[in-house]
């Protein structure tokens, strides 16, 4: 009985094993970035570098696992990926590390809990979310949206007294003892931009996966796509510049492998699982805790200063988002079986069919 007991407290444990590690894995890529940024390399360079590990590591398993699910290769879902690739490994990726560097580790990451927001916004416009205002879980969604942006908004321009000084009193270029308004303010409206595209990636993904049920084959494509086009960008950015595109044995090579093994690698099995048991909103409710752990990484490792005026922000971005997960946490079945985002049209329907639109989120 002891050990039936203890079984199943494993059991109900996994998923916040698995987010929580997610989060701490998401921390540490934002710690590293910043890091590599910090020693000169290219926001453009990385980008690229970080996509085609992504690319080779993911790669033989979409080709092993995903051989009977694949459709045919379509123009229309062709070009959907074209655009996927664009949305997110180019405009969002190259745009949240530029914003970066003019900001912040935690900064960039209390800033990406808006994402929800977007999302939702975008999902409401295309009709992927329904919204009834006499709800009082619809009217939490819009009220949190609204709260997320305002906080956003906050970190974004105001900064306040110093809560907390560097630690051992150092200052590495182009951390918070050294950003400026302009840099905070430009900073800030990068990322945010970012999140919209990524935001836009988000719907998208999920709309190509109802055509083409093989997750992990479109992540390798939108890899594959997103270096070649990453690419062209870095090219044209850094011309003049071959230098940018070495890499030795230091922070930058790191931050690299790190990113795309993680980051693209083992976060997508990880959150492909939870999701499947648990569902998105489980996920995203953990998204908070990585700018926590940022904040404190951020503070021991990178001599950044916490001002009170974005701590406030922070906490309200955080309240905003939970009003948005709150709000959607009776869109999605409560078992723990795995989640059916539409209804069984026929019961001759394929295996990939029947697959959960699961988004993988890059980053």
């Amino acid at each position: 009985m002891e050990n039936q007991k203890t079984e199943t407290w494993i059991e109900k444990a996994k998923p916040f094993i698995a987010v929580l590690f997610l989060q701490l894995g998401y921390a540490v890529m934002d710690v590293l970035s910043k890091a590599a940024l910090n020693k000169g390399m290219s926001n453009y360079v990385f980008v690229v570098y970080r996509h085609t590990v992504a690319f080779i590591v993911i790669i033989p398993f979409a080709l092993y696992f995903e051989k009977k699910v694949r459709t045919k290769m379509t123009v229309s879902i062709f070009i959907k990926i074209l655009v996927l690739s664009l949305l997110e490994p180019v405009i969002d990726q190259n745009l949240y590390f530029l914003g970066m560097k003019y900001t912040t580790a935690t900064f960039a990451a209390a800033m990406t809990n808006m994402l929800p927001a977007f999302t939702f916004i975008l999902a409401v416009i295309l009709r992927l979310e329904k919204i009834n205002i006499k709800s009082i879980r619809s009217q939490a969604k819009v009220l949190g949206t609204i709260t997320t942006v305002a906080g956003a908004m906050m970190m974004s321009l105001v900064k306040g007294p110093i809560l907390l000084e560097a630690f051992g009193n150092k200052s590495h270029n182009h951390d918070s003892g050294a950003v400026t308004s302009q840099h905070a303010i430009a900073g800030g409206v990068l990322i945010s931009i970012g999140c919209i595209s990524w935001a836009c990636f988000f719907n998208l993904q999920a709309i190509t996966l109802q055509t083409y049920p093989a997750p992990l084959s479109l992540s390798s494509w939108i890899c594959l796509m997103g270096t070649i086009e990453g690419a062209a960008v870095a090219s044209v950015m850094e011309w003049g510049h071959p230098s940018v595109w070495s890499i030795k044995w230091d922070m930058r090579l790191l931050s690299t492998i790190y990113t795309g093994l993680f980051c693209s690698g083992l976060s997508y099995y990880l959150q492909g699982v939870v999701m499947k048991t648990r569902g998105p909103v489980f996920v995203t409710t953990f998204n908070p805790f990585s700018m926590v752990i940022v904040a404190i990484f951020g503070y021991f490792l990178l001599a950044e200063q916490m001002f009170l005026g974005r701590a406030i922000g922070a906490f309200i971005i955080c309240l905003g988002l939970y009003l948005v997960v709150w709000g959607k946490s009776k869109d999605y079945d409560n078992s723990s079986e795995a989640i059916i985002e539409e209804p069984v049209e026929s019961p001759k329907q394929t295996a990939g069919e029947n697959c959960t639109h699961e988004v993988i989120i890059i980053r």
